[in-house]
């Protein structure tokens, strides 16, 4: 399976890069070690609604890398406890980003539940803050490109049948008023890592 290309996180449309990465591996390789799995889950996050951290242009040393050209990882803490990732898109200067929410694991399970800390192994990563404890990313990945060998995305070739992706609200957005109507989360339906609301 190849890398995913620049091109492709370049894109405008954020909404369909968000759809598009349903499917895909994410990889971490950390001290020689691999772990990762298919993406089921993404939100998607743009500068024209209030749901992003960079609505209308906001620019602050934490959304800085999001005004990078797509490619590269934003990683941020949230709540003080969990890093979450996400994948910058678009042109420079346009931010837009995708969080990656859920993912089946596949790769290095054992270590993956070493670093999850979790009674129940099961749900290691089916949600934002649990996946990135399982693959290892913290804050040191922020800003760290995404065609390097650290944190990588692979294409599997998965073409989504009718109906297999569905779109619904993203989650913990409703700050956002009516830009929290908007059906940016993806998610492979029926699939069993998909985070809990």
């Amino acid at each position: 399976m190849a890398k995913l290309k620049k091109d492709f996180y370049c894109r405008e449309d954020v909404v369909a890069v968000a759809r598009d990465l349903i499917g895909k591996l994410l990889i971490t390789s950390i001290n020689g070690k691999q772990t990762g799995g298919t993406i089921v889950e993404t939100e998607a996050y743009s500068w024209c609604e209030k749901g992003c951290h960079a609505y209308n242009y906001r620019r602050t040393p934490r959304t800085e890398v999001m005004f990078k050209e797509g490619g590269c990882a934003y990683v941020y803490l949230c709540y003080g406890v969990h890093y979450l990732f996400n994948v910058v898109t678009n042109d420079g200067e346009v931010p837009e980003a995708v969080l990656i929410r859920a993912l089946a694991p596949e790769r290095g399970l054992d270590l993956m539940f070493s670093r999850a800390s979790l009674a129940n192994t099961d749900r290691i990563t089916s949600g934002p803050g649990k996946l990135t404890r399982a693959l290892g990313i913290d804050g040191a990945c922020n800003g760290i490109s995404l065609l390097g060998n650290r944190v990588w995305l692979e294409d599997t070739g998965y073409t989504a049948a009718a109906g297999a992706i569905v779109a619904r609200t993203r989650i913990g957005v409703e700050y956002a008023g009516a830009d929290a109507k908007r059906k940016w989360r993806f998610m492979l339906a029926g699939n069993e890592w998909v985070s809990k609301k």
